[in-house]
């Protein structure tokens, strides 16, 4: 009879590994590759007119309390199109840090910084795991390139980290049941994968906007 039992324990734990191992497999599978990381070649199709108003700048940084004097950091700045729009919003006693991992990106955002007289904007040139922000952030933005980080968790550690207490974390990407700009369908995420991977790092979900014509933003908290 405890043969029996102890083979029953057995039993159960190589069934709760095999489903530990099942979870896992398809969180992978549920997540695709990253992305290739944006060409700086093609800054210019970042640009289009219309930008301003399907991307909603403004409401965004409302969402994620982004006042005079603020200190936030655009990750995955690119050619700098919101890092601009936050300088303007914090004002010359607020900080920006225009974050990414391409040279040609930081060297573009430099030139576009010094060519609109603002000098609250410090870039930074973070890795791959690690964008190298400093701490206590009252905000921190990633827009249109969530699908492109190759270490998505530790990367929100990171982030979860360089966060003030009161801080939020705002990401904005493309949905994928609605057609418009943005990249092909299968190089989106559904924002359950992205809700999933801050859940790891120790994030908890605060918010998850839908008024964006395109796209989604979920705003996390420590």
């Amino acid at each position: 009879m405890l043969a029996g039992v102890r083979g029953g324990v057995t039993m159960v734990v190589v069934a709760g590994a095999l489903c530990a191992w099942a979870s896992a497999t398809s969180a992978q599978q549920q997540r695709a590759p990253p992305g290739r990381l944006f060409p700086p070649e093609k800054l210019g199709e970042l640009e289009g007119p219309d930008r301003d108003e399907w991307q909603e700048p403004d409401r965004i940084m409302d969402e994620l309390g982004i006042a005079d004097g603020a200190r936030v950091a655009d990750v995955g700045a690119g050619g700098g199109w919101f890092t601009v729009r936050l300088a303007r919003r914090v004002g010359p006693n607020g900080r920006v840090f225009a974050e990414d991992i391409q040279r040609q990106m930081i060297d573009s955002i430099n030139r576009r910084v010094e060519r609109e007289g603002l000098r609250n904007v410090e870039t930074v040139q973070g890795t791959a795991v690690d964008p190298r922000l400093p701490d206590n952030l009252d905000a921190v933005l990633i827009v249109d390139t969530y699908p492109q980080i190759e270490t998505p968790v530790s990367m929100l550690k990171h982030l979860a980290k360089s966060l003030a207490p009161n801080g939020r974390l705002g990401i904005v990407d493309f949905r994928k049941d609605v057609y418009g700009p943005g990249p092909d369908m299968e190089e989106r995420l559904e924002p359950e994968i992205i809700i999933r991977d801050a859940k790891l790092a120790g994030l908890r979900l605060h918010a998850h906007h839908t008024f964006l014509r395109y796209q989604y933003l979920l705003v996390f908290t420590r």
